[in-house]
């Protein structure tokens, strides 16, 4: 309690020391009334501090233990949240994390710490028993939080990704029906747009050097919007669109707000209106139409699958602009890209390991053959395949960084007392930090390569021949009631898209000299991007 209490405490005792000593000073020279009274003020706030965090770490006391304490000697550990924002800039956000384990993070004592910041307290975890218990097993005590929907609610609304409670449940129900398996396996969507994707990865001439990840961003835009609107923007053929440019700055902005917290006033944000009004305007003009339409053909086009689109399915059931609009904006970050960051570094782990995309083109060619279009079916009975995608999502999870506030006070069970083998008291309003890629990343969850294990931080989709992650430790699309309402849709689509491009190209090559480095904005994304070459074969 004292370490934790003094983490709270020090920077006001220095300031209460720093002007206590001159108007001390000032009252015994000029004999200042108002000195003397400034003075007592000051006491009177101070002593109210000293209270109020005294009753703060009693309360915390009361439900558990803590987590060990990381502090810097900036006023108010300041240094942690500039450090967090230092590291974002030059794509080491998850070196951060890992400064912020430190000696903590080793298998004596579990991956979760806490740290005060301007007065508040913050947890900071990768144990996969706290993430467990936050998603899964606990999950009416954490949420997202009021402060986190004043944050994200001009980007992303009331939104499936924004509330909690009943309004959640609302969004999950009108969304889980447009995921359902007839509409995630009907590839003709995803088939339109490859055709135009693999003739622009093809280059200028075989073997021409082209920017992967930029096309993929493309690509799935393409597809999201042809799926969710009816209509797509055609990026892929008329370049970068004033919309994917809007997206792209206003997710920017979005990753600062997120990081910067009790600062994030400071945070300049005239692209970030900007580009929400793009936004607000193209996909107001779709929901405009979609509304000009009667319930009775809304509900006759649901039904059917001619003509059939997520918007229209979703203004069947409400007429809300504002919940359309909310709705359609956060699937669409999810839908365009998570998809599009994942093949990016499944495109790059290719591009250095020619000997895997050999065993998944053999692996097409005994299954579908180079030039019949996969069924769904196909697709899920490639098992190298599926396990290419385990490993590419292992190394790199969509979202690697997230949080929950707990919405009572409540507690986490693992990482508290002096052994981290306790449960931690964590009061009403604490944000929890978490983050996949740490717990992907710990080298203690697998197997010892002494035992014939893979080096865990290399790709190796062979290792999920005859290996199965511990429970909790595998979690690239979150776990628990808030699992990706999504994930089949992308895996889907990630599954068609590579066979499509390995029907086509035999071989692809890496044209970089160096790790892209990993960017996150909101999703893990290659920050310098994905320079390779597609070459086809002899005969084709």
């Amino acid at each position: 309690m004292l370490s934790s209490l003094f983490d709270r405490l020090w920077t006001p005792t220095a300031i209460y020391l720093i002007l206590a000593l001159p108007i001390y000073l000032l009252r015994h020279v000029a004999n200042s009334t108002l000195a003397y009274g400034l003075l007592l003020a000051w006491t009177a706030y101070y002593a109210q501090v000293v209270i109020t965090s005294i009753n703060f770490e009693r309360a915390i006391d009361a439900l558990g233990k803590r987590a060990p304490s990381k502090r810097t000697w900036s006023p108010y550990n300041l240094g942690t949240l500039f450090g967090a924002v230092w590291y974002f800039q030059r794509h080491r956000v998850h070196e951060w994390w890992w400064t912020l384990f430190g000696q903590h993070g080793n298998k004596s004592l579990p991956y979760t710490i806490e740290s005060v910041i301007m007065g508040g307290r913050m947890i900071f975890t990768a144990d996969e028993e706290n993430i467990k218990a936050i998603l899964a097993t606990q999950f009416a005590d954490y949420g997202k939080g009021p402060q986190f929907r004043v944050e994200w609610k001009d980007f992303l609304g009331l939104s499936i990704f924004t509330t909690d409670g009943d309004r959640w449940h609302q969004s999950r129900t009108l969304l889980r029906p447009q995921f359902i398996k007839d509409r995630v396996s009907d590839l003709h969507t995803f088939e339109k747009h490859t055709q135009v994707l693999i003739r622009l990865l093809a280059g200028s001439h075989d073997g021409a050097t082209v920017r992967a990840d930029d096309l993929l961003y493309r690509f799935t835009l393409d597809a999201a919007t042809d799926f969710l609107l009816g209509k797509s923007v055609n990026s892929l053929e008329n370049g970068q669109t004033e919309f994917a440019q809007a997206f792209a700055d206003v997710q920017n902005t979005q990753s600062y707000i997120a990081r910067l917290g009790p600062v994030r006033g400071l945070i300049p944000k005239k692209k970030f209106h900007a580009g929400l009004k793009v936004i607000n305007r193209f996909v107001g003009a779709y929901i405009d139409r979609a509304l000009q339409l009667p319930q009775e053909e809304l509900e006759k086009i649901t039904k059917s699958d001619e003509g059939y689109t997520f918007l229209h399915a979703l203004a069947s059931y409400t007429r809300d602009r504002e919940v359309l609009r909310d709705q359609l904006v956060a699937v669409l970050l999810a839908g365009r890209d998570t998809t599009a960051v994942t093949l990016s570094w499944l495109i790059y782990e290719l591009s250095k390991a020619p000997q895997i995309v050999n065993k998944l083109r053999q692996e097409i060619i005994n299954t579908v053959g180079l030039e019949q279009q996969p069924t769904y079916e196909y697709l899920k009975n490639m098992r190298y395949l599926q396990h290419t995608l385990n490993e590419i999502l292992r190394l790199y999870p969509v979202v690697p960084y997230n949080v929950r506030v707990a919405l009572k006070d409540t507690t986490l069970p693992h990482g508290g007392g002096p052994n981290g083998d306790e449960p931690i008291g964590i009061l009403k309003d604490t944000p929890i930090g978490y983050s996949t890629l740490i717990l992907q990343r710990r080298s203690d969850i697998y197997p010892s390569q002494a035992s014939g294990f893979p080096d865990y931080l290399t790709f190796v989709p062979e290792r999920w021949d005859s290996w199965t992650p511990k429970s909790w430790t595998y979690i690239p699309f979150n776990g628990g009631p808030r699992i990706c309402i999504g994930q089949q849709f992308a895996l889907t689509e990630m599954a068609y898209t590579l066979v499509r491009m390995l029907q086509t190209f035999e071989r692809i090559e890496c044209r970089m000299d160096k790790f892209p480095m990993m960017r996150t904005d909101i999703v893990l994304q290659p920050a310098l991007g994905v320079d390779v070459a597609f070459l086809r074969g002899k005969n084709q």
